[in-house]
């Protein structure tokens, strides 16, 4: 007998050799249906998996990442068997999951087209239909070689040549197909309940250009088809939303060849800007912020004393300037450091709440470049706090209580990630360890739910993420915090306690917004270029009917910008309809639709972008309404 514990520490005797699967029946059958892999261990191996000695047992569903990629890599092999069976020619390569699903490189000669991959699909469906069991088996090295030089497949013969001496050569059969794998896999094919193949692109083998170029089918799988549904709409909607079309057709940005990485910001994305560069001054101003502006660039020695010169160099962009090594600002902590140092501070003094809006620049690779979401320059939201160690926790409170009330303007959910000592970490045991637990502790006083992301912390301390949800359901993370006891010491920091001695203060770097560009980018997917009122570079536009009304139309836009109300106003000899029809898209919240009848009783007809038609009012009527919104930051009053 064997004693099998599981994921909630209880535990039950089994005979030996018993399989994971046969154990996931004898606890419930609704959980054997669900189980896709186990974790046996540590270690995900497949469900027909022998027992054979005591062991600890965590059996993983879809829920579940390795039980996603378990059922996504099946896929990928099913891929191959309906490649095989369609066009007995082609080279099987590698086939992984990934995230959001798998994809197989494939050697063949014709090009893979839309047609091909329906094809494709509909012969996946008949292998899932079949229900073929996955059995795997093991052969030593020559006879694995043999195998696959039987089959024709150089690949897979190159793979096995490259493998460690004494590496396990394993492969898995599904009815008359056969792979080289690792592992694992689902019992069989039945269990993928719904696949979609989403297109085919070109792959050097192995990543290397002086290899031959292959043929990559990308597709994803799910355990309901409703999922699948969801996921490919929310695709849809991505591609709707995307912030690079977006920005184009609404004129806020635009990143061009002659500065890759490095946005242009049109006047209505200026404006856009702008406002949210006020609010979040506005805010700071209120809760006890100084805003400050340091250089764009500083010496090497700054930056060697910072840490960064060793730990970040690569990400940097430097020059010299009579015969000094100087460095553009990554970050602006440094800069900061260096406003706190210009006085002596008593502990009277802090915290010492120091905010900027620094433009950093950081070296990106070209193909990791994306629109705002990953640029070379941008502004960081940046706040550098000083304070007493007793005042940690509240200190905390307070940023997490100003970015949830950030993001709630904006209509986000979001959840929190805590990220602890990095590999390459600078610092005491000691130190980590009690910075680890003021975050911890903020957290819990708060009563927030959080997960702890192991070896994700800054170099000089640890730190908490925010992730964004948007309405698409997908996740950004924007805001952190991190509290850092190593660069107060570095930089030999200092306060004059109630004992008349030297203190050390303790450090916090935040940011908000994260980064100002890349926030419009997300905002601006967040809400499909729809931003609400008190954020649209133009929040109403007057649209005349007639030429007759022009004159009313311009002196009404001419007044509603006077009261500092945004607005546009199109005397174009065009019929109205197609007048609305562009503002739509150019997503104006408010069209002012003015004619003859309008003009002659000093009325306006206003029509919403998402409610239509809201009837004829007085301008006193429509700008107290617009004022009211814009005051509350409403999202959306009208949908």
């Amino acid at each position: 007998m064997i004693q099998v514990t599981f994921k909630d520490g209880s535990s039950r005797e089994f005979e030996k050799g018993i399989s994971a699967l046969d154990v996931a029946k004898s606890l419930s059958a609704g959980l054997a249906r669900q189980a896709l892999s186990v974790e046996i261990d540590g270690e995900t191996r497949d469900l027909t998996t022998p027992l054979e000695q005591d062991c600890k047992v965590t059996f993983l569903t879809f829920a579940d990442d390795m039980g996603r990629w378990t059922m996504r890599h099946t896929a990928s092999h099913v891929l191959a068997q309906a490649m095989k069976k369609l066009h007995p020619e082609a080279k099987l390569a590698i086939g992984p999951a990934i995230d959001n699903g798998f994809y197989y490189d494939f050697d063949l000669d014709g090009t893979l087209s839309t047609d091909d991959l329906a094809a494709l699909e509909k012969e996946m469906q008949a292998i899932i239909k079949q229900d073929l069991k996955l059995e795997r088996f093991e052969l030593p090295r020559e006879e694995a070689i043999a195998f696959m030089q039987e089959k024709g497949e150089p690949y897979k013969v190159e793979l096995i040549r490259d493998l460690p001496e004494d590496a396990v050569i394993s492969f898995y059969r599904q009815g008359d197909f056969v792979d080289l794998c690792a592992g694992p896999h689902l019992v069989s094919t039945g269990k993928i309940k719904a696949v979609k193949l989403m297109s085919v692109a070109g792959a050097y083998w192995r990543g290397n250009e002086k290899n031959k170029m292959l043929q990559r089918v990308y597709g994803t799988a799910f355990d309901k088809k409703s999922e699948l549904d969801a996921y490919l709409f929310r695709l849809e909607e991505a591609k709707k939303r995307d912030h690079r079309k977006l920005g184009r057709e609404l004129d806020l940005f635009s990143i061009l060849d002659e500065g890759p990485g490095f946005p242009f910001f049109h006047p209505k994305g200026m404006v856009l800007r702008n406002l949210l560069e006020d609010f979040w001054r506005s805010e700071h101003t209120r809760r006890g912020y100084q805003e400050v502006k340091t250089p764009i660039m500083l010496n090497r020695q700054l930056w060697e004393r910072s840490g960064h010169w060793d730990h970040y160099r690569e990400n940097m962009y430097t020059t010299k300037i009579d015969d000094v090594d100087f460095a553009i600002k990554p970050m602006n902590c440094p800069g900061g450091i260096l406003m706190y140092e210009r006085k002596i501070h008593s502990y009277r003094d802090l915290p010492v709440r120091m905010g900027e809006l620094g433009l950093v620049h950081r070296h990106e690779l070209s193909g990791a470049l994306h629109g705002l979401m990953r640029v070379r320059c941008f502004t960081q939201d940046d706040a550098h706090i000083f304070m007493t160690p007793d005042q940690i926790k509240d200190e905390i409170i307070g940023v997490i209580d100003l970015t949830s009330h950030f993001y709630d303007i904006f209509g986000f959910k979001f959840h929190v990630e805590l990220s602890t000592r990095p590999e390459n970490s600078m610092g005491s045991d000691e130190d980590w360890e009690r910075a680890t637990q003021a975050l911890r502790d903020a957290l819990e006083a708060k009563g927030m739910d959080y997960m702890v992301n192991e070896g994700d912390g800054a170099f000089y301390g640890p730190k908490i993420d925010f992730h964004l949800e948007d309405s698409i359901g997908r996740t950004w993370q924007c805001g952190t915090i991190q509290l850092d006891f190593q660069l107060p010491e570095r930089f030999d920091l200092s306060y004059v306690g109630q004992d008349g001695e030297k203190h050390r203060p303790v450090m916090i770097h935040r940011v908000v917004f994260g980064s100002i560009e890349r926030f419009i980018g997300i905002l601006t997917e967040h809400f499909a270029g729809a931003f609400p009122l008190w954020l649209s570079p133009v929040q109403c536009k007057v649209l005349t009917i007639t030429s007759r009304a022009d004159e009313y139309a311009q002196q009404l836009c001419d007044e509603l910008n006077d009261m500092g109300i945004r607005t546009e106003v199109d005397l174009r000899n065009e019929k109205i309809g197609f007048k609305i029809r562009e503002a739509q898209v150019e997503k104006v919240p408010y069209m002012l639709v003015v004619g003859d009848k309008e003009m002659e009783s000093g009325v306006i007809a206003v029509r919403h972008r998402k409610a239509g038609s809201l009837g004829v009012m007085e301008k006193a009527a429509l700008v107290e309404k617009i004022r009211k919104e814009v005051a509350e930051k409403a999202l959306d009053p009208e949908n």
